[in-house]
């Protein structure tokens, strides 16, 4: 069975505040995830819940554009957005450590989105579903170190 979601986490020698600051602001993302490489907001919006960016993600095979709405935005706490209408939740929490951060990323397929890719995908929905938990299990370690790299040399 595919795992569905994940979670990983890492300390980061920034402040919860600060740390917040930096990813909630998506047009960072792209200098830091693996298939992520671009994400704007839309005209006049930023890091609160109900706003709405668009994120382009590249692999060898393909690139394509993904609509995403801001659903948590807690500064110094957590930061959180669904992707495609409820297809997948991708999320940051951040907690005090020490005199700096503990910053978990989340990542879930959520129903809709199981849903979404049995229609899309037919019979290679698992296939597909499996990639995404993949490329998950692998991007979010490389994202959390690129984001501490960032993090602790701007501070």
């Amino acid at each position: 069975m595919t795992e569905l979601q994940r979670s990983e986490s890492i300390s980061v020698a920034v402040p919860p505040d600060q740390l917040y600051a930096l990813v909630s602001d998506v047009t960072n993302m792209g200098q830091w995830s693996p298939i992520c490489k671009a994400c704007w907001w839309d005209e006049g919006d930023g890091p609160r819940v109900g706003a709405w960016f668009t994120g382009r993600n590249v692999l060898p095979e393909r690139t394509w554009e993904t609509r995403s709405k801001v659903v948590a935005a807690d500064p110094g706490r957590e930061f959180a957005w669904e992707v495609n209408n409820g297809w997948v939740r991708w999320g940051y929490s951040f907690e005090p450590d020490g005199d700096g951060s503990r910053l978990t990323e989340h990542w879930e397929f959520l129903p809709a989105g199981l849903e979404g890719f049995r229609e899309r995908f037919g019979d290679a929905a698992d296939e597909e579903i499996a990639k995404r938990s993949e490329a998950a299990r692998t991007g979010i370690p490389a994202t959390l170190a690129a984001i501490k790299e960032s993090a602790e040399s701007a501070a």
